[in-house]
Order: C-alpha cells, then sequence, then structure tokens
C-alpha cells in the first residue's frame, strides 16, 4: 500500500484532492494533514472521514521534529503539498506568516522527505502546487508558459515563488524526485468565503454589497476546482520529474463581467428580476501592487498528459451556485465560525 501525504488536506482544492485520491486508489493510504486554520474545515470532509484509507492528522508544517516523526512514522513515500496561506489581503497585513508556512514549511518537508527516503528513490514522488501569481502580471495580451521568469508582486506570491526555487533546488542538488504545478485561479464548492465568487454568491443571497477592486478590469484565468484535483492526479502519476506542469481553465474572465454573470445566475436560481442583483455591485479602493492580468498557457499538460477541462465556465459556475444554495448549513457554519467546533467534536475523544 503506497503511503500519500497530502498536506493542507481540509483546504479547499485539498479536500477536492483528499476525496478524489481516497475514493479512486483504494490501495493508497492517505494521510491528510492540516494545521486547521480559519480556512480548514474538516466538514468538507464529511462524506469520507470513515473510510479505511483515509486519517486525519492535525499538525503544522512548520513544526520539523513533528514532520520528521510523521514520514517516519507513517512511512509516508509520496507527498502533494498544498498546505499554504493563500490569500493576497492577508500576506499583505502579514507577510511573515506567509514566509514561516509557504517558505520554511515547505523546506521542512523537503527535508523530511530527503531524511526519509535517502537514496531509495525509485517509488517516490513530492508535489509541491503552486500558483500561477509567481510570474507577475501579463499585458492586455500574451499567456503565461512553464518557461515565464518569475516576476511576483506580493508578499504571497513572493513566498510562493520561493518555495517553488527550494523545490526545484532540491531536485538539482539532492537528486529529490519532484514535480510542480501551478494553477489558476480556482472556483468550486468547499470554497471559504472571503475570496471572490463564494463572497459574492454570500452577499447577493443577503442583499450585501458585492466589492469589486478598482474598475473590475483585473483579469484572470478560472479553473473549476474538481478539474484541478484531475490534473494533480495525472500530473502526481504521469508527470515528468524535475518538470512544471502550468495548469488553466482557458477561460478568461475580468472580475466585472464574472460578477455581472454571477448576478444572473443567482437572480434565475433565486426567482429575482434578472439584473436586479447588479445593482449590489460596489467599487472599492484598490489593493497594493494589483496584477492586471493572469493568463496561463496550458498546453503542456494537454499535450504531455491528455488533459483538459471537463466543463466550461458556465456550467461549472451553476454547478458551483446550486452547491452553495443547496448547502445553507456548510456556509452559515463557515460565515460564523462555528465550523471549527467540528473538529472537536469528531477527532478530540
Amino acid at each position: 500500500m503506497k503511503s500519500l501525504l497530502i498536506t493542507g488536506g481540509a483546504g479547499f482544492i485539498g479536500s477536492h484532492v483528499v476525496r478524489r485520491f481516497v475514493n479512486t486508489y483504494p490501495n493508497y493510504k492517505i494521510y491528510n494533514l492540516d494545521k486547521l486554520t480559519y480556512a480548514g474545515n474538516l466538514e468538507n470532509l464529511k462524506d469520507i472521514e470513515d473510510k479505511p484509507n483515509y486519517e486525519f492528522i492535525k499538525g503544522d508544517i512548520q513544526d520539523f521534529d513533528f514532520v520528521n516523526q510523521l514520514f517516519q512514522e507513517k512511512n509516508i513515500d509520496g507527498v502533494i503539498h498544498l498546505a499554504a496561506e493563500s490569500h493576497v489581503d492577508r500576506s499583505i497585513a502579514n507577510p511573515l506568516e506567509f514566509v514561516m508556512t509557504n517558505v520554511v514549511g515547505t523546506v521542512n518537508l523537503l527535508n523530511a522527505a530527503k531524511n526519509h527516503w535517502g537514496s531509495n528513490l525509485s517509488d517516490k514522488r513530492f508535489y509541491h502546487v503552486s500558483t500561477d501569481e509567481v510570474y507577475g502580471a501579463l499585458g492586455e495580451v500574451g499567456f503565461f508558459t512553464e518557461d515565464t521568469s518569475y516576476d511576483p508582486h506580493s508578499p504571497y506570491s513572493a513566498s510562493k515563488a520561493s518555495s517553488d526555487h527550494f523545490v526545484r533546488a532540491y531536485h538539482d542538488t539532492y537528486g529529490l524526485p519532484v514535480v510542480i504545478s501551478n494553477c489558476s485561479n480556482n472556483y468550486g464548492s468547499h470554497h471559504f468565503p472571503e475570496k471572490l465568487i463564494p463572497l459574492c454568491i454570500h452577499n447577493i443571497k443577503n442583499n450585501k454589497p458585492l466589492p469589486i477592486y478598482g474598475d473590475g478590469k483585473y483579469t484572470r484565468d478560472w479553473l473549476y476546482v474538481v478539474d484541478h484535483a484531475r490534473a494533480i492526479d495525472d500530473v502526481f502519476h504521469k508527470g515528468k520529474l524535475g518538470d512544471t506542469y502550468n495548469i488553466g481553465g482557458f477561460n478568461e474572465w475580468q472580475n466585472i463581467d464574472l460578477v455581472k454573470l454571477l448576478c444572473n445566475v443567482m437572480d434565475e436560481k433565486l426567482g429575482r428580476e434578472k439584473g436586479a442583483s447588479q445593482k449590489l455591485i460596489t467599487f472599492v479602493k484598490d489593493r497594493p501592487g494589483h496584477d492586471l492580468r493572469y493568463a496561463i498557457d496550458a498546453s503542456k499538460i494537454e499535450r504531455e498528459l491528455g488533459w483538459r477541462p471537463s466543463v466550461t465556465f458556465e456550467q461549472g459556475l451553476e454547478k458551483t451556485v446550486s452547491w452553495y444554495l443547496e448547502n445553507d448549513e456548510w456556509l452559515n457554519n463557515v460565515t460564523s465560525g462555528n465550523y471549527q467546533d467540528y473538529y472537536k467534536k469528531q477527532y478530540q475523544h
């Protein structure tokens, strides 16, 4: 049985990855390591928590002794590393926290893997999940490729860029079997409602303002989170060691257009007059270092691994809105903070 450590598995993307691996690979033992900060929510994984090949472990990747011991005790031979502080606004307020988790935490995991695996690397793999924000900003044309130079502009993207460099350095220096992926913005179910799409769904439902930075012209590529989990599966199993894979949705939207589309979907779902929710749009002061446009060229992963998104943005957005409207309890627990009680009820006996 393969012992696979997934870090940050109680978070938004991580929970979808954990679910996919637990359900798809019953011969893998999946260890979900999460610190359970504000963005980690074990209610995301209620449907698989009793599966025999799944185990949750609460812990902090900043604690090297703990991480090192975990590799030894569980005989970890594969890592999918998603644990990260990821909200740009929070990084502007507290950069050091991002350095500690995203850089030091990643190096701790690399050292633990190096210590435990030694020279026996034939069936091992360390997969580091990163972001397109490390590449900086694009003008109105062009795309990020795997060869684009790094040019991070926020403390968040700088910390992720640094961790990417360390992962590559451990491959080049110690021969550690690594792969990296850099992904565009994700959307879907179980997303903490400080991010744009779940925040707007929550606010539209409750007739609250929809805050849009600057003029709303910031452009992002959006990928349905279930498709990202599929891509991570492909890269983990078939990606070439030492390589990077850009994962994107072939799907660019300006923030203002995305929010207007979301308003229309919500109006239809809620039985409101079309255009009613667009009146909630409120432009707010821009944030510092805000990158104008990100766009991913995902042709390498399509060409080499045969991956493509399975849904259009309109299909994915409709699925996403339906999930949030059907899961009031989850959303209410997150916005009230009550979700943090779930760990105590479920795991602290």
